[in-house]
């Protein structure tokens, strides 16, 4: 994997640099005008060669920045997409490339194909194996020793009343967000007949303190779950491609980051985990609600609250 995605750095890189310095080069070869407005394929050239500088950084961790290569991946997929809709228009038509264009897909896209599906799909097996590779605690055992940052344990929260658990997807996913913003506009309604307490993946710092104060939860019991243990016991599984790329996702994730604004961030643990929702009372699963997207919205006080 690391001499593939250097040779693709390395690759991108040179034509990066061809394309901004020399970009009139391929249209003359071709035998087409170049572009009015050279800039625009030079800020083409400079994509590239950025996305050269993610391949170098992911060479030295494949399986760590995995979503490195599965944008480059993407990009070798939709780029020729793109360039055969173009070569197949009219030839009236105007800015329609060539077909010897169609060479240009054969670099810079469909010969790295084979390599950089073989690195996701071991990234996959990898990430999954080291899941399945630490057996969980049983839940009842789970239940007493897991402490929240206010040093209550799940099966002291699921006393009376009972307590819905919000099982949240990485720090980074803007998923996450967008479920941590929308139990705040209804924790207080939920809170007046449960409690409610958040399982999360992240380790339990004055960082994921700060983040979920940004949130609106900071003062919601939470728990730190690195390991996954509490979301294998509840229930909570990792997502198969169609649950976690599937094209709800991307149309979800654009709302949801750009639209709403919830951004997204850096990879904070296990990124094929889903989330999902529970409710224990008196030490015993009530209710269980795993995701089956990574996308979904639960209505959180509909089923904190009627069950």
């Amino acid at each position: 994997m690391k001499p593939v995605l250097l040779c693709a750095a390395v690759y991108n890189l040179i034509f990066g640099a061809w394309v901004i310095f020399r970009p009139g080069d391929l249209f003359l070869w071709t035998g087409i005008d170049p572009p009015r407005y050279a800039g625009l394929w030079q800020c083409v050239g400079m994509i590239v060669g950025v996305y050269g500088i993610g391949y170098a950084i992911a060479a030295y961790n494949p399986i760590r920045h995995w979503p490195i290569v599965l944008v480059g991946f993407l990009g070798k997929t939709f780029g020729p997409i793109g360039m055969v809709f173009n070569v197949l228009q009219p030839e009236s038509s105007a800015g329609r490339f060539p077909a010897s264009w169609l060479w240009l897909n054969v670099t810079n896209d469909l010969i790295w194909w084979p390599f950089f599906a073989a690195i996701l799909w071991h990234a996959a097996k990898t990430m999954n194996h080291t899941a399945a590779g630490h057996a969980p605690r049983p839940l009842d055992v789970l239940l007493e020793s897991v402490r929240s940052q206010n040093g209550k344990t799940l099966g002291e929260l699921s006393e009376g009343d009972g307590v819905m658990v919000l099982l949240v997807r990485h720090a980074g996913c803007t998923f996450c967000r967008e479920a941590l913003s929308d139990l705040a506009i209804v924790k207080a309604a939920i809170q007046s007949k449960r409690r409610l307490a958040i399982v999360h993946m992240g380790p339990e710092d004055d960082a994921t303190a700060n983040y979920f104060a940004g949130q609106g939860v900071g003062e919601v019991d939470r728990f730190s779950d690195p390991q996954c243990e509490v979301y294998r016991g509840l229930g909570i599984g990792r997502g198969r491609v169609t649950e976690l790329f599937g094209p709800t996702v991307w149309w979800r994730g654009f709302l949801a980051a750009i639209i709403r604004g919830h951004g997204v961030g850096k990879l904070g643990g296990d990124g094929f985990r889903m989330g999902g929702l529970a409710l224990i009372q008196n030490r015993k699963i009530v209710a269980a609600k795993p995701n089956t997207s990574a996308a979904d919205r639960p209505d959180y006080a509909a089923f904190a609250l009627g069950s």
